[in-house]
């Protein structure tokens, strides 16, 4: 629990009466961006508002701000958290003023309609409570750490979906998550992060309160004080693009680096590669209201669009994420991209083959670009208890890792959390973290029972059509040609692996492997079927429970019929119980 959120909430109680429970975020959440704002700029307030009467021309008084005080943004108001309640009067109005002199960049309050609430505050006469109680917080970044102060903001926006009854992870990803995905995105071992003078550029489309972003930022600066991280993003929620963009532009990052608007259907940074990307995209949602325009765009960009390889259904747009990525990789011949993205479990083997998502998992691997995909404990997220996975990807892998995928079964990581939030009832300590990656380490060295390395062709397999003929009084019925009718009702189907019988790919062996598969799995046990050559299709699937699943024994029967007899016992005794 964030205490800093908590106290923050506790000013909500102010509100009770003129508003309901669910619009309490809906005051507390600019206003605490505003305080951490007027924190921030706090120091250098004099010399901004003595170059603003020096220079009216907006583009020069940017770059004079930014020589004086290091920062890209600035408000050259007369008012300030420490003056406003001076004018009592005119409060309403000298808090609008506040908010209008803030340089062009810094357009978050629109996305709260503050001005709107400020009024609505005013006509309730809670307006000057509440401004009160915010300016007894200091929020400067040497009081609250940007650790913190995220920690607040995601405490500040659950509760405020609680009461909304909404769910607030489709807001943001817990910390323990982040980290652990930080640290296999950047544990790649030529990623030579100790470099003087680093610069590298990281990437979330699904931005959120930017909670991704900042951690990364931090792991970066933890090994190297003197690196540079440029941070881009997109969000499509007013309010958390609204807390992203605050948050990145108190910490000296460029306000046009963070976008407002749906990644899927208008790209803010097209165009544009990166060296990390990571995102941990909406789950199951349904993407059918965008379905023309990314239908559109798939068709008019050709083989190369970031939607080439495949559609999934328009029930669940992950994949449609994990395309976008790739997209967004940084070419190989310019040092190579990495991503990292946290899906459930459908992306890995939703879909029969040659539909939208096999095709995407076959492009993936046919392509080499799948690193590896660590399973998570369950019951990790605040507003769902599912399986979840982190894929790694990258385009110019090591030599080593060339045409493999490792699987880590993570889900024993875990430590319980008490309280719970929410689903989220457990986390990944700093301890459960290391051995995860200690095992993306280890790699074909690692625990085979936590960690399997497989040729990318492993997971593929042919899909045949086994056909039966159409009987007439025990005779096969035979067409024109003289060739045997098929008996639709008897039609099923065989998934081949790629991999059967130790063989490799060529359309020659393709036949061959397939037939010795029939020859050996399927006639034995129905001496007139016969393959339709036609149907063949080719699919991929990443079974990864299967690859880890353990065989239990079943207990003696013997000892279930003592167990039984026990629980029986204990049934009569308490009947003869209730006869008394």
């Amino acid at each position: 629990m964030s205490a800093l959120g908590s106290f923050i909430w506790s000013i909500a109680d102010q509100l009770r009466g003129p508003y309901r429970p669910n619009q309490y975020g809906t005051v507390i959440l600019p206003f605490t961006i505003l305080r951490r704002l007027d924190c921030v700029l706090e120091p250098d307030r004099a010399a901004v508002r003595e170059l603003a009467a020096r220079y009216e021309n907006p583009n020069r008084l940017r770059v004079e701000v930014k020589k004086a005080t290091g920062r890209r943004f600035y408000n050259t108001s007369n008012y300030e958290f420490a003056n406003l309640l001076a004018d009592a009067d005119g409060l309403a109005d000298n808090l609008a003023d506040y908010i209008d002199r803030f340089s062009a960049d810094v357009d978050v309050f629109e996305y709260f309609d503050f001005k709107k609430e400020i009024l609505a505050l005013d006509k309730a006469g809670l307006l000057r409570e509440i401004v009160t109680s915010f300016g007894a917080v200091d929020l400067h970044p040497g009081v609250v750490s940007n650790a913190d102060m995220g920690d607040a903001f995601e405490y500040i926006i659950r509760k405020f979906n609680e009461a909304a009854n909404e769910t607030s992870g489709d807001h943001y990803t817990p910390r323990d998550a982040i980290r652990l995905l930080v640290d296999l995105l950047f544990a790649e071992k030529d990623v030579d992060l100790s470099e003087d003078n680093i610069i590298r550029s990281l990437y979330d489309p699904t931005a959120g309160t930017g909670g991704m972003l900042s951690l990364a930022e931090e792991h970066l600066l933890a090994q190297n004080p003197d690196a540079k991280l440029n941070l881009y993003g997109q969000e499509y929620n007013p309010q958390s693009y609204a807390i992203c963009k605050s948050d990145l532009l108190a910490k000296g990052h460029y306000a046009t680096n963070i976008a407002f608007g749906n990644t899927l259907t208008d790209d803010a940074f097209k165009g544009r590669q990166f060296d990390f990307c990571m995102s941990n995209p909406p789950y199951g949602v349904d993407w059918k209201q965008y379905a023309k325009a990314i239908k559109e765009e798939r068709d008019s960009a050709g083989p190369y669009g970031r939607f080439a390889p495949g559609l999934p259904a328009t029930s669940d747009g992950q994949m449609l994420f994990l395309l976008h990525l790739v997209h967004k990789m940084r070419a190989p011949e310019d040092g190579g991209g990495r991503v990292g993205i946290v899906m459930n479990g459908s992306p890995l083997f939703n879909g029969a083959a040659e539909s939208g998502p096999s095709n995407i998992r076959r492009w993936l691997l046919e392509n080499d670009l799948v690193e590896a995909i660590v399973a998570l404990p369950t019951n990790m997220f605040f507003n769902t208890g599912i399986a979840t996975y982190i894929w790694i990807l990258d385009n110019s892998k090591h030599s080593d890792r060339e045409g493999k995928v490792q699987l880590i079964d993570g889900t024993s990581f875990w430590t319980r959390m008490r309280p719970s939030l929410g689903s989220k009832n457990r986390e990944i300590s700093d301890e459960d973290r290391a051995k995860v990656v200690q095992l993306y380490a280890d790699f074909e060295d690692a625990d085979p029972d936590l960690s399997k390395v497989l040729r990318n062709n492993e997971f593929g397999y042919w899909n045949i059509t086994v056909e039966r003929p159409l009987m007439d009084n025990g005779k096969p019925v035979l067409d024109r040609k003289g060739n045997r009718k098929p008996d639709s009702k008897k039609r099923t189907t065989e998934n081949v692996p790629f991999t059967y019988a130790d063989s490799t790919a060529g359309a020659e062996a393709e036949r061959e492997v397939i037939q010795a598969y029939f020859d050996a799995e399927v006639q034995p046990h129905v001496p007139d079927a016969w393959i339709d050559w036609a149907k063949t299709k080719i699919g991929y699937e990443i079974p990864f429970t299967r690859h880890f699943y353990k065989y239990v024994p079943p207990r003696p029967l013997a000892e279930i019929d003592a167990d039984l007899e026990k629980q029986v016992a204990k049934i009569l005794d308490l009947l003869r119980e209730v006869e008394q």
